[in-house]
């Protein structure tokens, strides 16, 4: 079965194939392009969640789904517009043959110029064919280039998170460990993006060829290279391919660069956004949680104008606010952290890390405990006690949430500050963590 490849039978039906491929691209293209849109959303909203809840593992995986997806939108938008060009053009020259510059009739400047310029109405219609196929094929090897990249990325990362949080190991074997494995994947990182920058450059001289060769066999497993290697080199090997492909990196660019341009109306009004005391920030009110992805960054209360006799305060929570409580109360934290990815299959674990029931449920309660000893609630220059409670608020986010009287406030505006304790050596201080200004009006 190996072999068939250079058969003639296979040969005569892959030719075939490639004067029928543009039915299948326009297909696939169509399909891919609805199915892209259609995707689009939930990335986005997968984003926001993980920003939100700084899920930096689901963070990086929306990054490069989202990054993918742009790409193939553009990219195959592009390719079905050439496309239905090309089959315009087709269905022209079908009804007016080639360009006869003699009826024309111009003076012999232009019909000079347009004959060396155009050279022929076919020759037009072959250069479409070769940029459809073309941009088809690179569309789909620059999602494995951005694989690659972020396999690359999230290995060095989770390597060096892994030695650090392995305590089995002594502080010096993790230092050599961790430094010898970021040399290397420094090194190869940096010549492979040389080798790709230069279009194999070092593979082509016989000193560099023998140093790069070593991290070229580990990388083309990190990266997945093994997989579209084909695609690369049949690319590299015709000066037409090779040059599309250079053309597309700047072009990727200048759309990133005009996307960025927006258009300033104020010299302040876009500072105040950094100061909590002037401006509202929509995010703070639930009853302004209007779209799907409308998420709690910090915390919210219920409405800019309170007219009820409470204060809805929720705090959303996120590992960094867990991590927080660990820094504040160290006997909380545990031995065995069960925060992160996990299998729903079931293994039998060690008796040194299993805690029961009884004794989770206390350290659950602590838990809240140490919350509320943490967190200081302040309107206006005035404290207020609060017993904070673990819940989901209307968007399905896990957080702690409160109520606050307000049968002592006056009509008019207020300013609701959450303070977090933090201990500095040995010392309790606090900080600001958010700032929401309010109106009350008694009902």
């Amino acid at each position: 079965m190996s072999s068939n490849f250079k058969t003639k039978k296979f040969q005569e039906l892959l030719d075939r194939l490639q004067q029928d491929s543009w039915q299948l691209e326009l297909i696939i293209s169509g399909f891919a392009i609805f199915g892209l849109f259609t995707a689009l959303p939930e990335i986005k909203l997968a984003l926001t969640i993980a920003e939100n809840d700084k899920q930096i593992v689901t963070f990086v995986v929306s990054i490069v789904a989202l990054l993918a997806c742009y790409i193939l939108i553009f990219n195959l938008l592009f390719h079905v517009t050439l496309r239905g060009l090309w089959i315009g053009a087709l269905g022209l020259r079908y009804v007016s043959g080639d360009i006869d510059f003699e009826t024309l009739n111009y003076d012999n400047r232009f019909k000079n110029y347009l004959k060396k310029k155009i050279v022929s109405f076919d020759r037009y219609v072959a250069i479409l064919e070769n940029y459809c196929s073309v941009l088809f094929a690179i569309s789909f090897l620059l999602i494995f280039y951005v694989i690659s990249i972020t396999i690359t990325i999230v290995l060095l990362v989770g390597v060096i998170n892994l030695l650090i949080d392995n305590e089995s190991l002594s502080k010096g074997w993790r230092v050599f460990i961790g430094t010898s494995f970021v040399a290397f994947i420094g090194i190869g990182s940096l010549l492979t993006f040389i080798d790709f920058v230069t279009q194999g450059y070092l593979k082509k001289k016989r000193i560099l060829a023998k140093i790069y060769f070593p991290f070229y066999w580990v990388f083309s497993f990190i990266t997945l290279s093994f997989l579209y290697r084909p695609l690369v080199y049949n690319f590299l090997d015709n000066k037409f391919t090779k040059r599309i492909s250079i053309l597309l990196i700047p072009i990727y660019f200048l759309i990133a660069f005009i996307g960025s341009i927006k258009f300033q109306t104020s010299n302040y009004i876009e500072s105040t956004k950094r100061n909590s005391n002037i401006y509202l920030n929509n995010n703070e009110y639930e009853d302004l949680l209007i779209e799907e992805n409308d998420l709690v960054d910090n915390a919210t209360i219920q409405s800019k104008v309170i007219t009820e006799p409470y204060i809805n305060l929720f705090k959303v929570f996120s590992e960094n606010l867990e991590n927080r409580i660990y820094n504040y109360h160290p006997s909380l934290k545990p031995e065995n952290d069960r925060r992160g990815f996990k299998t729903g299959m079931q293994f039998s674990s060690s008796g040194r890390n299993k805690i029961s029931t009884k004794k989770r449920d206390s350290l659950a309660r602590k838990y809240v405990e140490v919350f509320n000893d943490m967190y200081e609630v302040n309107i206006d220059s005035l404290t207020i006690d609060t017993d904070f409670l673990i819940t989901k608020n209307t968007k399905n986010q896990t957080g702690f949430q409160t109520f606050i009287p307000t049968k002592n406030l006056k009509d008019g505006k207020h300013v609701l500050k959450l303070k977090r304790k933090l201990i500095r050596k040995k010392d309790t201080l606090k900080r600001i963590d958010v700032i929401i200004p309010f109106w009350y009006f008694k009902d």
